[in-house]
């Protein structure tokens, strides 16, 4: 009787260890799947602050007469090139100004007319991705680019027209090449600021100038002639002329765009 009792104290002992070992466990997967929870929340007010931050002007922006031609969520500056409205294909999306393929395209212009400014924004590509920058737009030709100077957005990497640097990303498309390749990743963004004044425009590209040039110059005139722009009489000639977002059929996305006149 006495060996059974202890073997019985001993099973008794050993079921109490078995069951605090799973509560301790079930207690380790409960903080596990917190922690996890708390990672996600941590990860979503991250990306809800970054989202938040983008699309303002800072206090030296505003300052400086700039002014917001995306708030995140209004295209009411905006509409397509020929068009009233804005094509299907731009929408706000995750604070951003979006166009997505196959849904009806077109390129963006803004409803206002710029002459001299100093136009800031961010941009970035999917894979292969390619889009433009454009300004002095008129509507009296068949396309954008047909009137408008453009500085090219491209995933030099992925796309063919990366391998030259003249139709590579931050160049004068065709006519003036950055030096090097300064674009980040693809799905990362790139900060671009365009000046023109007068006849003189500069683009930088990730707080790099990669372009610098005169319209109607001697050099400019002898690269149009020898480019296919010769082919249209109004490209580069409207000092006064609409900014535009170019739909070139891949999925594209632009933020923090502001301007300011000079």
């Amino acid at each position: 009787m006495r060996q059974h009792s202890r073997s019985g104290r001993s099973r008794s002992i050993a079921k109490v260890a078995v069951l605090a070992l799973a509560a301790s466990a079930a207690a380790g997967c409960g903080q596990a799947e917190a922690g996890s929870r708390s990672e996600g929340a941590v990860a979503e007010d991250g990306a809800a602050a970054s989202q938040a931050a983008a699309n303002r002007l800072s206090a030296e922006e505003a300052a400086e007469g700039f002014e917001l031609l995306f708030d995140g969520e209004s295209l009411d500056a905006w509409r397509g090139f020929q068009m009233d409205d804005v094509p299907a294909g731009w929408s706000a999306k995750e604070g951003a100004l979006a166009f997505t393929p196959g849904v009806g395209g077109g390129t963006l212009i803004t409803r206002d007319t710029y002459t001299d400014f100093d136009l800031r924004l961010e941009w970035k590509v999917g894979e292969a991705g390619n889009s433009g920058i454009f300004f002095g737009i008129a509507e009296s030709t068949e396309s954008a680019f047909q009137s408008g100077p453009e500085m090219q957005v491209l995933d030099n990497a992925g796309h063919y027209d990366g391998g030259n640097p003249l139709t590579s990303a931050g160049s004068n498309y065709g006519l003036h090449a950055p030096p090097e390749d300064v674009t980040r990743p693809v799905g990362e963004w790139n900060e671009v600021r365009i000046v023109r004044h007068g006849n003189r425009v500069v683009h930088w590209l990730n707080g790099v100038q990669v372009v610098e040039y005169e319209i109607a110059s001697p050099e400019w005139e002898a690269l149009v002639a020898g480019s296919k722009f010769i082919q249209w009489p109004d490209y580069g000639r409207h000092h006064d002329g609409h900014l535009g977002l170019q739909d070139h059929g891949d999925p594209v996305w632009y933020r923090n765009i502001r301007i300011r006149r000079l």
